[in-house]
């Protein structure tokens, strides 16, 4: 088994003047961890993003009431993911869990999809179908957390931005293959769509939901009945209440702050700038409409590039991560959206540049594209990041504060573009400079981060098994 200790005990050690060659990864463990981010692709592509929250918002509470209570819904899910999720992480870990949990969240999760075929065209479904994409949220973030903390089982911390990039990008080409499968054959053009289906109470778009919990539940499974040791299995821990499990988080964030500066100022600068890009897919269709010229079709396509460029920057990336540090990878990335973004604001209409001629659509295209590109490593990066600092028996527990992290300050860039639509009077270019007022804090609070040389100081609570 792969750990950080093992490779931080080969850097530092001093009783060899040459450490000992890489142990081989293991390649098929590597692939079927990364079919599971293919898979669950769909949970974010398909039924959040471009499928079933706009069937929901259209066509099961037309008239913004869909919108309103899809948004509430979530976020009521997000405050519990706030709360919740170190402590899910820990209890996790406890006792060798988190394997059997990424098993039993992945399959609440498809299930979960599953049921949304049942939500009809109707106003009388709304509750119906805003809880449970709600709550698929919610156990998707749960089983990512177990999800992200086997990096740390299947790589040392020498190739974890390699690994990382891998998993990441295949997860971004998974949701293009799947999104392509549904949309053009559920939901685009006339009837009969895939399997004969009809569009008598939209049961099409409803379909989706089989189909993609169908492709989740196909590529999850290897993963899920692979056998895997992983390093939480060598801890024994008593049985603690809730309260206790508190009580230690607290501890830990206090600890934190007190031995080991370097991971809670990560924790918060990525908490920072990964919110700002969020906000570059979750604002760039509503850019490419409203000020760019783009039609629906256009997005859609745009769509489909854009993820095929985050997936290439995060494989790319990942390859750089490995050479150079996560530190620097992700701090380049930010560095040229904020770049990239502030170019962006200047194309809203035609400009020439010398003889050429570029029209906004052209410059979104080209810039957008841009964009994607670096919002892919910047993600993957940050989360070896986090891999490298994290003890592998703990993993879970780091990861879920690295949620937490990042659901508590998800309010800094709606609410700061908000206030700059308010106050430019609706414009929407506004968004543009929001991000990037987001993204350059992000970036300042990296300026107190270094790159990782050990695994996180996190106070010990637990009675391993052996030496």
């Amino acid at each position: 088994m792969l750990t950080n200790q093992r490779y931080y005990a080969a850097m530092t050690s001093t009783e060899s003047a040459q450490a000992p060659a890489p142990v081989p990864l293991k390649k098929r463990l590597i692939a079927i961890w990364s079919l599971w981010s293919w898979g669950n692709a769909t949970v974010s592509a398909v039924m959040v993003t471009f499928v079933f929250g706009t069937y929901i918002a259209d066509a099961v509470g037309p008239g913004g009431q869909g919108t309103q209570y899809l948004t509430t819904a979530n976020t009521i899910a997000g405050l519990i993911i706030a709360l919740t999720a170190p402590v899910i992480g820990q209890r996790a870990d406890n006792g060798g869990r988190r394997r059997r949990w990424l098993v039993i969240n992945t399959m609440i999760v498809i299930a979960l999809v599953a049921a949304c075929f049942f939500v009809k065209p109707d106003q009388a479904y709304l509750v119906l179908g805003v809880t449970l994409m709600a709550t698929m949220t919610l156990f998707d973030e749960f089983a990512n957390l177990n999800y992200n903390s086997m990096i740390t089982d299947i790589s040392d911390s020498e190739r974890m931005g390699r690994v990382s990039g891998i998993g990441w990008g295949s997860g971004y080409l998974g949701g293009i293959v799947i999104l392509a499968i549904v949309y053009f054959g559920l939901v685009a053009g006339e009837p009969p769509h895939m399997f004969g289906l009809g569009e008598d109470e939209m049961v099409n778009v409803r379909a989706v939901a089989l189909v993609a919990a169908a492709w989740f539940l196909i590529f999850s499974l290897p993963l899920l009945l692979t056998p895997m040791k992983t390093a939480d299995q060598r801890v024994v821990e008593e049985k603690v209440s809730i309260l206790e499990s508190y009580r230690r988080l607290i501890g830990l964030v206090i600890g934190l702050w007190a031995e080991d500066r370097n991971t809670f100022w990560f924790l918060v600068s990525s908490a920072i700038y990964r919110d700002g890009l969020s906000a570059v897919f979750t604002y760039g269709a509503i850019l490419g409409v409203t000020v760019f010229g783009f039609t629906t079709s256009d997005i859609l396509l745009f769509g489909i590039a854009g993820n095929v460029a985050a997936a290439a920057g995060a494989f790319i990336g990942g390859w750089f991560d490995d050479r150079v540090g996560p530190r620097r990878v992700i701090a380049t990335c930010v560095t040229a959206l904020i770049i990239t973004a502030a170019i962006l604001y200047f194309l809203d209409v035609q400009r020439s540049i010398g003889p050429l001629v570029l029209t906004p659509q052209t410059a979104f295209w080209i810039f957008g594209l841009l964009l994607c590109v670096f919002v892919g490593p910047a993600q993957s990066s940050s989360r070896a990041f986090l891999a490298r600092l994290a003890p592998p028996s703990r993993a879970g527990e780091l990861f879920g504060l690295y949620a937490t992290a990042g659901r508590s300050v998800s309010f800094l860039t709606p609410g700061l573009i908000a206030l700059l639509l308010f106050t430019a009077g609706g414009d929407d270019k506004a968004i543009i400079i929001g991000v990037v007022v987001i993204l350059t804090a992000g970036l300042a609070t990296l300026a107190l981060v270094h790159n990782p040389t050990g695994p996180a100081k996190m106070r010990e609570h637990r009675i391993l098994r052996g030496s």
